[in-house]
């Protein structure tokens, strides 16, 4: 267990206050960046969600992947709908046709909160055929679901409602997400106050990047401060990217919703620069098992896995509870 997993909340809040009330010359996050929760979120436990992992792996090892179309994706989503139901959400399976083939998305809403404004999560569930996805992208979607689990276990009561999406198709086009936005009616789009995205959040050679607001929807930044904010708390620091329409946040954006997320690298390398503050091997790539077979368990840095569905959850109390 890490130094970070074991601080207490007060102590988590005495970091956060550090960085609201340290000096002009230190390095800290100034004062009006930091955007501080309602009451504190919940530590996600590393080892649930690395469960959910071991699950996505054996689907995988059972029908050879889990790709838009197999048997695979679709186990996949019935094993977090189950979990799901259990749990309280309202799950609903949206089904859509793409390559001559019946594709998924599986969303779950929290009973609580108003339907006047709505806080959407979402991963890709779906991986390409050449393996089993694990970190692209079980890691999003399995933290995503642990974070949605702990939800259920404390019966939280946010204002806002509270909608996770598990989206079909991405790798062949961002597909599920993009029939998702165009399904819904302008009421439908105009209730969703944001929506943060999780693709890819346990990169082996992990970075620490966070969605650029640049270009995106008015509030893009305010949706992101708090994933950023968290990490700044722990010392590490982030960069913006643009990632542009490489993942799900895409439909929504263009749909003038705000977007926000984390991504810890895919096929780009690590520089020097980037090395020397977060650790890892300058020069080789954040994972260099992208879209191929070996992106199994062992293809995760448990870490970055660990701290960004904290992150998760620290936006989630941030943003729904007020």
């Amino acid at each position: 267990m890490s130094t970070r997993r074991t601080l207490t909340r007060s102590v988590q809040a005495l970091v956060l206050a550090s960085a609201l009330f340290a000096s002009a010359g230190a390095a800290a996050v100034p004062t009006a960046t930091i955007t501080a929760p309602a009451t504190a979120a919940p530590d996600i436990p590393v080892a649930k969600v690395q469960a959910h992992l071991a699950e996505l792996q054996a689907i995988a090892d059972t029908h050879g992947n889990r790709a838009h179309g197999t048997p695979g994706f679709k186990a996949s989503v019935d094993y977090l709908q189950g979990l799901l139901d259990a749990a309280g959400y309202t799950t609903t399976v949206q089904e859509f046709a793409f390559l001559g083939e019946t594709g998924y998305n599986l969303v779950a809403e929290w009973p609580a909160g108003s339907t006047g404004q709505v806080l959407m999560l979402g991963s890709h569930l779906d991986g390409v055929t050449a393996g089993p996805g694990i970190n692209d992208n079980g890691s999003g979607s399995a933290a995503l679901l642990e974070v949605a689990l702990t939800i259920a276990e404390q019966d939280l009561r946010p204002v806002k409602k509270l909608r996770f999406a598990w989206w079909g198709a991405e790798e062949l086009g961002l597909v599920g997400s993009r029939y998702y936005v165009d399904s819904l009616s302008a009421e439908e789009k105009a209730a969703i106050v944001g929506y943060l995205n999780f693709d890819m959040i346990g990169s082996p050679n992990a970075g620490y990047f966070g969605y650029s607001p640049d270009g995106q929807p008015d509030g893009s930044a305010e949706l992101q401060r708090p994933l950023n904010d968290y990490f700044a708390a722990l010392g590490v620091p982030t960069e913006d990217i643009d990632i542009g329409g490489r993942s799900d946040h895409a439909a929504f954006a263009a749909a003038g919703i705000p977007t926000a997320g984390m991504f810890t690298g895919a096929e780009g390398r690590k520089t020097a620069a980037q090395a020397e503050k977060w650790g890892g091997i300058a020069g080789e790539a954040f994972d260099s098992c992208y879209h191929r077979s070996c992106d199994d368990l062992d293809n995760i840095n448990t870490e970055a896995l660990e701290r960004n569905a904290d992150a998760i959850a620290h936006a989630i109390w941030t943003h729904a509870m007020r």
